[in-house]
């Protein structure tokens, strides 16, 4: 009787174990599936950048520095192999492309341009898309997170090497010029 009850403990255990190293494993797929996600805008955007640059060229020759500040950033994009790689280069492009905002807003013969216009609104279209797609991210990023702290699958998780995934976040210096309110002008 002993035996059997032994038996039936370590099934159980075993069982349980099974159970939640296939939730971890299905988390961190759902996480990296996300990703995916979030590389399918990024290489629409990637391949967006060097027409909308060309575009502007045309228009703004002097403002080089910008410009290859954005070609710089996309190949470092496009290169990048990791997860955390990808996100860094993310940032960086996102924060060359605000700069190119900002300059475009001295060049008003650009902004009627009809090319540069259809360019914007597919970057503005792939940038939303791609925060709806971050947003996906973070959330599979927190389910498998908080799977992996929590008790009993912190047991298993660390046994197994899953461990706490990095989030998609934006970069310090980001968040400091979110923070202002925008500037409206007439």
């Amino acid at each position: 009787m002993t035996l059997i009850i032994i038996i039936g403990v370590v099934v159980m255990l075993a069982f349980i174990v099974i159970v939640i190293y296939n939730t971890l494993v299905k988390l961190r797929n759902n996480r990296e599936n996300a990703f995916a996600d979030i590389d399918v805008q990024l290489k629409q955007r990637y391949d967006l950048v060097p027409q909308l640059v060309s575009t502007v060229k045309g228009y703004a020759a002097h403002e080089k520095e910008l410009l290859e500040s954005i070609t710089k950033a996309r190949s470092a994009a496009v290169s990048a192999t990791s997860i955390d790689e990808k996100i860094k280069a993310d940032q960086m492009l996102s924060s060359a492309l605000a700069g190119l905002k900002v300059q475009v807003e001295a060049y008003p013969d650009l902004k009627a341009n009809q090319n540069f216009l259809q360019l914007q609104g597919e970057l503005s279209d792939i940038e939303n898309k791609l925060a709806a797609v971050r947003r996906y991210f973070n959330s599979a990023t927190r389910e498998l997170n908080n799977a992996v702290q929590t008790f009993p699958n912190n047991l298993i998780a660390g046994m197994f090497g899953f461990h706490k995934e990095a989030m998609y976040e934006i970069e310090a210096t980001q968040r400091a010029s979110m923070e202002k309110a925008p500037e409206i002008k007439f």
